[in-house]
């Protein structure tokens, strides 16, 4: 009994919160047990039923019980039964999840992709452990502390557990570096590496500013403000806000980041549930942008925060929402941590827009349906085909401007732009399967180390192409992987294909995400058609395939 009772000391608020969410109130039960003769002897005080069955299998099942990691595995379950976004954390998902939403993690420091089976150092973070300790970008990680990461198929996620870590601890890293015979081992000291929530800022002409947010993480707002600062500096007049891929995050600094574009006393959401009362929030203050032209791009993964942003600006006429309708994740989750370090993500309420949309999309408890909202999207055509987004005319708004708007689920878009399918053919599909973009880049990369390590401005970037012959590069290096592009498969998607290798190439830059996302900006559809909405239509074209080819069944020498 002493260990149960301790068990209990531990998790007592965890038993507490769960019996009134899987019961409807809590039932009391008596402990019997059946008599030979039929009846029924009483064992013990009313307790909950959930507490009467964990006590039972501690004192009496056949075999040694681990009641804690039995706790473990069935809380899930229990969430389960409620909404989607309803979620018990164990003590490690609770700390990364906190980590990233804090805007810092404890690690080394680097960025490092898989392109085939071995991690390749993207980049390294400035100031933190692995650039003071000298790890460069296009290190290749063969070995950490004892076990060897390359060429086992480890995985990206299991790589990033080894190296991760509290801030003080050590881990060994060995490194395969381009031009060296052997190993170079290095021993880093685990800090807090930053973790930035916009992934870049940049102009996209001279009038237009692009800013793309990943989360709204604790730092947001600072991190946007500092952008909106450094562009204006450089003759922003309108602005871009790609909130694409944004799962959301904190709902103040969402509250905030939207406040820049809204004049003051504007609403911004409002919440509303069974046990919450309605809750309004409104802007305190007139944005640094209020009147600046606006388009916001948004997609099938932007989610939460991110739709509060988008349907708040719809809903005041504000801006242009430009992409695909959004994931339709509109129920506020309440933080719950217990002593255990372990916590709860509950649902308390649903954010509606000021126009009174419900953001969350229909569900089911946690059903199928609804985690395969997003493939079903696909096979209907809604990523392809505006008229198959569903509209219910009992959910139309008007907006004050005179703007026809939709409920039901997500933040339909001002303007549609489909998922773009040009140059996808047989010949791309199988490049890319081989991660084959990335694998020639990095190649490349260690190859012109000492040219880009100098690289520090676009147009540097620009010209170091100019003076490259990356398409010959990319065929012959195809042609050494037993691919040989027919003239007409390659003049649908080597352009497409080129201009990625660019991006990939400039991230290996100090101009890092700088380098990397004007290029990806030429081949994209919803970044090209939010410039058109703005009245300035995208100058730079994408990489001219054809200047070389080599004919199929053709092997190209060095």
């Amino acid at each position: 009994m002493e260990g149960f009772r301790r068990l209990r000391k531990t998790l007592g608020i965890v038993l507490v919160i769960l019996v009134a969410l899987a019961i409807t109130g809590i039932i009391r039960w008596d402990i019997v047990r059946k008599q030979n003769g039929g009846g029924r002897k009483q064992l013990g005080r009313e307790w909950s039923k959930l507490e009467l069955i964990l006590e039972q299998i501690q004192n009496n099942y056949v075999d040694p019980v681990d009641v804690s990691a039995f706790i473990e595995k069935t809380l899930p379950t229990i969430m389960e039964e409620l909404d989607p976004h309803s979620v018990y954390l164990s003590p490690d998902e609770l700390r990364t999840a906190d980590e990233e939403l804090r805007g810092n993690i404890e690690g080394i420091g680097i960025v490092f992709n898989v392109p085939s089976d071995t991690a390749t150092v993207i980049n390294v973070v400035v100031g933190g452990p692995s650039e003071k300790m000298g790890l460069q970008p296009g290190d290749k990680i063969i070995k950490i502390d004892t076990q060897i990461v390359a060429g086992v198929q480890m995985d990206q996620d299991s790589i990033v557990r080894l190296l991760k870590g509290p801030k003080g601890t050590q881990v060994d890293v060995h490194v395969k570096r381009y031009g060296e015979n052997d190993l170079i081992h290095f021993s880093i000291v685990r800090d807090k590496i930053p973790v930035n929530s916009v992934d870049v800022a940049y102009m996209a002409d001279s009038l237009t500013g692009y800013i793309k947010l990943s989360r709204f993480s604790m730092t947001s707002y600072a991190e946007v403000l500092g952008a909106i600062a450094d562009l204006m500096k450089q003759g922003m007049k309108q602005v871009i806000f790609d909130l694409r891929d944004n799962s959301g995050g904190y709902l103040d600094q969402a509250l905030k980041i939207t406040g820049e574009f809204l004049d003051e006393n504007k609403l911004v959401v409002y919440t509303e549930g069974e046990h919450r009362e309605r809750q309004d929030f409104y802007t305190k203050k007139r944005g640094f942008c209020y009147d600046m032209p606006l388009a916001v791009l948004i997609n099938e993964a932007s989610a939460s925060s991110s739709e509060i942003m988008a349907g708040a600006l719809q809903d005041n006429d504000r801006g242009t929402i430009i992409g695909r309708r959004s994931y339709g994740k509109g129920l506020v989750q309440e933080p719950i941590y217990f002593s255990d370090n372990s916590g709860l993500r509950l649902t308390v309420a649903r954010f509606y827009t000021p126009l009174g949309r419900s953001i969350q999309k229909p569900y089911m408890s946690n059903s199928r349906e609804y985690a395969y909202d997003l493939l079903e999207r696909y096979k209907h055509g809604e990523l392809m085909q505006e008229d198959s987004i569903p509209k219910n005319d009992s959910l139309r708004f008007v907006t004050q401007a005179g703007k026809v708007l939709y409920g039901g689920g997500g933040i339909i878009p001002d303007v549609f732009v489909p998922l773009d399918t040009t140059g996808v053919n047989d010949l791309y599909l199988r490049i890319s399967r081989q991660n084959l973009p990335i694998r020639f880049s990095m190649d490349f990369a260690d190859r012109n180390r000492v040219q880009l390590s100098g690289i520090d401005t676009y147009d540097d970037l620009e010209q170091f192409f100019a003076s490259t012959q990356l398409e010959e590069e990319f065929l012959r290096y195809l042609n050494k992987q037993g691919i040989h592009p027919l003239p007409v498969q390659w003049k649908e998607c080597g352009g497409i294909l080129l201009t990625q290798i660019q991006a990939y190439i400039g991230r290996n830059t100090r101009l890092e995400d700088k380098g990397f996302y004007p290029y990806l900006g030429r081949i994209d559809n919803v970044l090209i058609k939010a410039l058109e909405v703005l009245g300035t239509p995208l100058i730079t074209e994408p990489a001219e395939p054809g200047l070389v080819f080599a004919p199929m069944g053709n092997n190209l020498d060095e």
